[in-house]
């Protein structure tokens, strides 16, 4: 009898550990499923979030890409690098500085920054000047073609007489492809210019050969119109190939002080690549004109 109640505690104990054990195994197969809904939920967020970031970005690409930068360094413009507009070589130096607003005027001769008109070419009409950059690293002289280019000259000399060029960085320099030094952003970053753009295009070489000494104007790729204060040196015989607006406007060349730029660009950019900020600082102190 005794025996028999053993056999049937015993019954009993499998009975209540399979029960236990059945239960167990249910606990762990619902925490699995719940974990299997979650990363679901989760993997669905995620690619809802990707879509919307990219329906985001190709609305922001679609509607939003207007914008002027910095002159580039490959087609003369402003600013050749970040500056640079789509289709715009990066080596070119272009004007990618934002167009001035519709709202400003001109101020008068004393106030060309701030002016929405250009100075009028009469005001460089065959006369030359010599400009004088005082840099940090020594003074670079130009003479300057009012006959070639007049309306190049005109805005630079207004410009210079306002003291818009004092105390500005050259933010661009170029070593590969063509050999160019850039400067004349206010802001130092490439996007910077007065309140005002101005063309046609003046005094391009016919060749797209740029020899080293030359002074000229950066711009927006394939826009003729869109000049404003950012120039670049061209240290070295340079080939900078015309875009759909035509070449760059040349409006000067160096006669003293080459050497400095030269050595500029042999100590590179601060990256290392072959287009970027001087890793030699030239900050230009001021400009004079005689």
């Amino acid at each position: 009898m005794s025996h028999q109640r053993s056999k049937s505690a015993a019954r009993e104990y499998e009975k209540r550990r399979r029960e236990a054990l059945a239960r167990k195994h249910e606990q762990r197969d619902a925490a699995r499923a719940v974990s299997r809904r979650r990363w679901r939920i989760g993997a669905l967020v995620a690619a809802g979030i990707a879509v919307v970031a990219i329906v985001v970005w190709v609305l922001i690409t679609l509607l939003g890409g207007d914008d002027e930068g910095v002159e580039a360094a490959t087609t003369p413009s402003a600013v050749p690098t970040a500056e640079s507009t789509a289709g715009e070589s990066t080596t070119a130096p272009s004007d990618q500085s934002a167009d001035p607003s519709p709202e400003a005027s001109a101020t008068g001769d004393d106030d060309w920054a701030t002016s929405g008109v250009a100075p009028d070419p009469s005001l460089a009409e065959d006369r030359t000047w010599t400009a004088t950059l005082g840099t940090n690293l020594g003074d670079i002289e130009f003479a300057l073609d009012g006959e070639a280019a007049p309306q190049a000259v005109a805005s630079f000399v207004a410009l210079t007489r306002d003291g818009f060029f004092d105390q500005t960085e050259c933010h661009r320099v170029v070593t590969a492809g063509i050999y160019v030094l850039q400067c004349g952003d206010p802001d130092g970053t490439g996007m910077g210019g007065p309140g005002y753009r101005y063309g046609p295009i003046e005094n391009a070489p016919e060749d797209d050969v740029y020899p080293a000494g030359t002074l000229a104007m950066a711009r927006v790729g394939g826009d003729g119109e869109s000049m404003g204060s950012q120039f670049f040196v061209v240290y070295q015989d340079s080939t900078i190939p015309s875009d759909a607006a035509g070449g760059y406007t040349v409006f000067g060349e160096v006669t003293q002080g080459l050497g400095i730029v030269e050595d500029v660009a042999s100590a590179g950019t601060i990256t290392g690549e072959p287009d970027g900020r001087p890793a030699q600082s030239v900050i230009v102190n001021e400009v004079s004109l005689s």
